[in-house]
């Protein structure tokens, strides 16, 4: 049975810390729109305290996770036990973006300490709620390692490159809200 909770908890939290893969739920207001539902790995999550987490955003397919969390900040965070005992654990939120082009976006991405420098961006969310629930239904399964494709991707590219791909590439989610913005200095 699942149970609600206001923060998370220590014990929350320690089962969050190994957890090799995460998913991040978006969605916009419109019913036109699409409900964006992304995985999430790398070692890109933390627990800032109970009721504040972040995540470094490398990119991916899409941008519709920064443009929604932009256009009205809901987010949903979910975690399953692959390994040990069954769990799924799901932290509701309200996120906000900041940007790899911000000023103190470099001091920001060093506490997540995964070399997640080139990340297009942190998420992060006010967690309001947590559902624990028994996750019975999660297969078991082993982490064989990370996949280096992206990280190949991004670090053949000269740094202006890169910042300009952002902007260019994810313009605006797959459903035309608009995502990255060309200056973050005056957020």
């Amino acid at each position: 049975m699942a149970e609600f909770y206001d923060a998370l908890s220590d014990k929350q939290v320690a089962f969050i810390k190994p957890q090799k893969m995460f998913f991040v739920a978006t969605a916009p207001r419109s019913d036109a729109e699409r409900v964006n539902l992304s995985p999430k790995g790398c070692d890109s999550f933390r627990v800032i305290g109970p009721n504040r987490v972040a995540y470094a955003d490398l990119g991916g397919s899409g941008a519709a996770t920064l443009a929604h969390v932009r256009k009205n900040g809901r987010i949903t965070f979910m975690f399953c036990a692959h390994e040990g005992a069954p769990n799924s654990m799901r932290p509701y939120g309200r996120g906000q973006v900041m940007q790899f082009n911000k000023p103190v976006f470099a001091d920001e991405i060093e506490q997540i300490p995964s070399g997640h420098e080139r990340a297009r961006d942190i998420i992060f969310a006010d967690i309001t709620a947590v559902q624990d629930s028994c996750g019975w239904a999660v297969p078991f399964m082993k982490h064989k390692g990370e996949r280096d494709q992206l990280r190949r991707y991004i670090d053949h590219m000269e740094p202006d490159a890169w910042h300009e791909g952002r902007l260019r590439k994810n313009a605006q989610s797959i459903d035309g809200l608009p995502a990255p913005r060309r200056s973050e200095v005056a957020e």
